[in-house]
């Protein structure tokens, strides 16, 4: 037998257990659970962004034990505020709730969820469970007459006062014994007892989801059309180019329908280690250099080349551009030539080898002994990045408020994410676009960093199955919920093989293919528009590079784009479909040479189908989802081709295309619904 101390020894060792280590909440009462709140980014820690206009739709699980009564509200604070602002949240069944928030601010907006057991809903939804049977007892009544009581306890001042007379008579009435039970149920029951209450709930025990942030951008940042011009080039007779010059191409750049124009670097340029045509790395001495080298005995990021002009003729060409109904954005590259201010100023800024001498950049096999990258993990990080910073606060003070940023992916995260922030919560018109030709994690990590678009993949998707793929993966997960992508069939880096080889039809097909399937969509003109597709050997570079010289452009030349361009800009302008990338389908074809998408916003609806054949004709069926078009499978319907001008009657889900490259290489369809009016006749609408 054990002995007394062996049982004690026993008992003792069964209470301290190592499940009491684990320490109790500060309040375990709060039964609501919050979960699969949607839409968040990494489940709150970085924006969602969205556009200004557009309607935030909030779901969220609000689970709690047994069969009581759960209400939730999406809680909001708009930029600036310091004051939350409630939306109710409507039940969809399975313990789901939702609520819309129209975003009628640009700036960040700070987003929760809470939800709470609703007493005076489950009582009354008991009491009418009983009221069915015949079972409603004094007692019954009396619990609810407790519970509105305690509703009119809650009332305030002002407003809430003629509630808390209302809610005490109310309670005082469905308390009393001496009255009818059918009428005092009644009024338990009624739709203004319950709306009464539910203006003063319990929510002592509320459980709130940790807060995230909305960033709601200007139209533009989702919506815009952009064209990359060298000012420099815009010189007659082979002199330099200036702001005054390049005043005479905004007519040309707006007459094509675009609405930003993007100006690479327009700082004093380095001498040493100048590079010369081609990248070659012996400089003439007219050689301009690269416009990437920035930073001179003139001045570095914050100010103009001289053979430009002056800071008072950038302001002119700013205002001019505004004219035309063009925005300007500027090109931001942080790094410096060895001739910048800063490499004086602050040596402790840049990265030193063993041999004292300053590291250049490098991305083997490609030199760039004419920049110096700045050190992120020097010392004195903190004063850089406020340097770096104060460099677009700069511009913005001058009416710059779209920047273009050079290859981001080479500095820090946590810098991007400070800087942009810290830029935004004083600017928040303020845009981002993020040239980050890089590994899909970091390129999507600089989007969560607050970058408002970002370069693709585009360039090199060439097959019907590479761009069906990367459509889906930018507008069909959770990837569109931070990331805006922005189409470029070609950059000053950049000459893709299919430009390089396939002639017009490629230029055109590639074309239609940025400007539709991307809402958002660039070209560095004029080398795209005059089709200029010769590479320098073993690169994938133009030959005679902008970047390192001066380069006349015949703008009227007869074989110019510029009326197709302003054709697929004007489809753009005139369909809202095409201005966001939320209502993309791709369709099936039975030809592998034969892409087929539709984009639909409302009652718009624009069908894209590209051969992607540069040299041949090729013809097939495609098989419509006639449902997400919204088109009736039993009626005929039309066809308007908005780049040739042809209209065609279809009938069905299945139909037959044909494309000729030589013409034009792809279609743009313009789907009208047809209707048959009182007056007995047909129409497309």
């Amino acid at each position: 037998m054990a002995t007394t101390q062996q049982r004690a020894a026993t008992t003792a060792k069964a209470t301290s257990s190592p499940s009491t280590d684990v320490p109790m909440p500060d309040e375990g009462r709060h039964r609501v659970v919050v979960f699969d709140v949607e839409p968040r980014v990494d489940r709150g820690s970085f924006d969602v962004k969205r556009i200004e206009g557009d309607v935030l739709r909030v779901v969220a699980v609000l689970v709690a034990d047994g069969h009581d009564r759960v209400r939730g509200v999406l809680r909001s604070k708009r930029p600036g505020s310091s004051r939350w602002v409630e939306t109710p949240m409507r039940a969809r069944g399975n313990d789901r709730f939702e609520a819309e928030l129209a975003l009628d601010a640009i700036g960040r907006w700070e987003l929760a969820v809470e939800g709470w057991i609703d007493d005076l809903e489950t009582w009354r939804h008991g009491l009418e469970r009983k009221a069915e049977v015949g079972e409603v007892s004094d007692v019954d009544l009396a619990i609810g007459a407790a519970l509105i009581e305690r509703a009119a306890s809650r009332c305030g001042n002002g407003s809430g006062e003629g509630d808390r007379e209302l809610l005490e008579r109310a309670a005082k009435a469905i308390a009393d014994p001496r009255a009818a039970r059918d009428e005092r149920v009644r009024l338990a029951l009624s739709a203004s007892t319950a709306e009464l209450c539910a203006r003063h709930p319990e929510r002592a025990l509320a459980t709130r989801s940790e807060s995230w942030g909305v960033l709601v951008d200007p139209p533009h940042a989702r919506f815009a059309s952009w064209y990359e011009l060298f000012p420099r080039s815009t010189g007659e007779d082979g002199r330099h180019g200036t702001f005054r010059t390049a005043e005479a191409w905004l007519p040309y750049v707006a007459e094509m329908g675009f609405d930003v124009l993007y100006l690479p670097p327009i700082h004093p340029i380095g001498i040493a280690f100048r590079k010369g045509p081609n990248n070659t790395l012996t400089a003439g001495p007219t050689d301009p250099g690269s416009p990437w080298a920035i930073g001179g005995a003139e001045g570095g990021h914050t100010a103009v080349h001289p053979d430009l002009g002056t800071l008072a003729d950038f302001d002119r060409f700013v205002a001019s551009a505004r004219d035309h109904g063009l925005k300007i954005a500027l090109d931001v590259a942080f790094q410096a030539s060895p001739d910048h201010p800063w490499v004086t100023e602050h040596p402790e800024w840049f990265r030193h080898r063993p041999d004292g001498t300053i590291q250049y950049a490098e991305n083997p096999p490609k030199k760039y002994q004419d920049v110096y990258p700045f050190d992120f993990e020097c010392e004195d990080w903190r004063n850089l990045w406020r340097a770096l910073r104060d460099v677009f606060e700069f511009w913005i003070a001058r009416g710059v408020t779209i920047f273009r940023v050079d290859n981001p992916h080479t500095k820090p995260i946590p810098f991007w994410r400070w800087c942009i922030a810290s830029l935004k919560s004083a600017h928040p018109e303020v845009t981002f676009l993020s040239e980050a030709f890089t590994r899909p994690a970091l390129m999507y990590s600089l989007a969560k960093a607050g970058f408002t678009q970002g370069y693709t993949y585009f360039t090199w998707r060439n097959t019907k199955h590479e761009l069906e793929s990367y459509l889906r993966e930018l507008t069909k997960t959770d990837v569109a919920e931070y990331f805006r992508p922005s189409f470029w069939p070609n950059t000053p880096d950049i000459l893709p093989e299919d430009l390089q080889y396939g002639g017009r039809a490629a230029f055109l097909a590639r074309l239609v293919m940025a400007a539709t399937m991307s809402s958002h969509y660039g070209i560095y003109g004029p080398a795209f528009e005059l089709m200029d597709h010769v590479a320098r050997p073993g690169s994938g570079e133009y030959l005679d590079n902008e970047k390192y010289q001066l380069k006349r452009w015949d703008r009227d030349r007869p074989d110019s784009l510029r009326r197709a361009i302003s054709l697929i800009n004007r489809i753009r302008r005139e369909h809202p479909a095409l201005q966001r990338n939320d209502g993309v389908v791709i369709h099936r074809t039975d030809n592998d040479m034969l892409l087929c998408f539709s984009k639909s916003h409302g009652e718009d609806a624009v069908l894209v189908v590209v051969n992607l054949d540069f040299h041949h004709r090729q013809s097939g069926w495609v098989d419509l989802d006639l449902d997400v078009l919204g088109l009736d499978p039993h009626t005929t319907f039309q066809a308007h081709d908005l780049l040739g001008g042809g209209r065609y009657l279809w009938h069905g889900g299945r139909n037959y295309v044909e494309v000729d490259p030589h013409a034009m290489p792809a279609h743009v369809f313009a789907l009208r619904r047809r209707v048959r009016t009182e007056r007995d006749f047909d129409y497309f609408l």
